[in-house]
């Protein structure tokens, strides 16, 4: 028999943990018709001979113990090996992805436009990846695109045919696009954190992340124009959707003006600032780490479906969220979040299934 504890911790309904989003009918839909498998699946869990060993694994976390996790010195991901990029795993769950060419100003060349893709696919498909945070090597985030590299693919034409030159152009930059868009399809989190200069392709990439951290020292250009083409693979698509303003997009774009780290903050384009690089990663990875310690059941769910409901009207949006959730409610990651929240434990101390 359970403890009188346990027997009112599985006769609470869900939806006394919802009250505060009492005013909304999807929520309070979903927690109705939820609640009462909830209880089932609590009062099996509480009332299983496993429920003290479980117990005893559910034990928060101290905040020296997690002071230590993100001071932990990061490890070589081994299964990530790149001319452009280095890859470590800075804490449990949570990937430190950096652009790495230093000496070249973290210029773009032609390995990094083929390796982030590997990259981020890898990613994508790593079930000990939760979170992943991005940033730039050296003094600064990113020069953009590395033209002398990248040159002759461009401003070369092949052969007289001028249709079958746009033919490959075409394919040329469809690529180049699935650099960035790579990163918004992997369902995992990406916080990019961003210092110094961020110019031109560095845009197209920030863009396409989830959150932007920068420090005080950062500045951003839409640079394409000073190079007499219009950006072609993600700022003009996303940095609308991201602003708000189409009189300050228009404004960059056509300008290549900088914007300073403080204009970035205000218009929304960086969700915080801080006082140099060091102060902000170490903010960056424990976001990443917060995000990490949820389920990653939950957390890339929201994400494919923000996605989604961007690119989509409230009414799809909803209806896509419903086919979603039909299947996702039915997840035992809802009675472990509710039982640590219940019994008023962190959510690091949970221990939720790889995804």
């Amino acid at each position: 028999m359970p403890s009188p504890n346990m027997a009112a911790l599985c006769a609470r309904p869900l939806e006394f943990l919802l009250s505060e989003y009492s005013g909304d009918s999807v929520v309070m839909a979903a927690a109705t018709a939820a609640s009462r498998r909830l209880r089932d699946l609590l009062t099996r869990r509480l009332t299983s001979p496993t429920h003290l060993g479980l117990s005893l694994s559910l034990r928060p976390m101290g905040s020296s113990t997690q002071d230590e996790a993100s001071r932990a010195v990061p490890s070589e991901a081994p299964e990530h090996s790149y001319e452009s990029l280095r890859v470590t795993a800075t804490q449990r769950h949570v990937l430190h992805v950096q652009l790495n060419r230093p000496e070249k100003r973290n210029a773009m060349n032609r390995a990094f436009w083929r390796e982030m893709v590997d990259c981020f696919n890898k990613i994508a498909e790593d079930a000990d990846c939760r979170a992943v945070v991005i940033s730039g090597a050296g003094k600064l985030f990113t020069a953009g695109i590395d033209l002398m590299d990248l040159a002759s693919d461009f401003f070369q034409p092949r052969g007289d045919d001028v249709a079958r030159s746009s033919w490959h152009l075409r394919n040329l930059i469809t690529g180049y696009q699935e650099t960035f868009s790579v990163i918004e399809k992997c369902p995992k989190p990406v916080i990019a954190a961003i210092h110094g200069a961020c110019i031109g392709g560095g845009v197209d990439l920030i863009t396409a992340c989830d959150i932007r951290y920068c420090a005080q020292d950062a500045f951003f250009q839409v640079k394409e124009v000073d190079i007499g083409l219009a950006a072609d693979v993600g700022t003009l698509q996303r940095l609308p959707r991201i602003i708000g303003s189409q009189s300050l997009v228009n404004e960059l774009a056509f300008t290549a003006r900088k914007m300073m780290a403080d204009e970035a903050l205000s218009s929304g384009l960086v969700s915080r600032m801080f006082p140099d690089k060091e102060t902000m990663l170490d903010s960056a990875f424990a976001l990443a780490a917060e995000i990490s310690s949820k389920s990653p059941l939950a957390v890339q769910g929201t994400k494919v479906n923000l996605l989604y409901s961007r690119d989509h009207s409230v009414a799809d949006g909803l209806n896509y969220m419903t086919s979603w959730n039909m299947s996702m409610l039915q997840t035992e990651d809802i009675p472990k979040s509710v039982q640590a929240v219940m019994e008023k434990k962190d959510l690091d101390s949970v221990t939720f299934s790889k995804l």
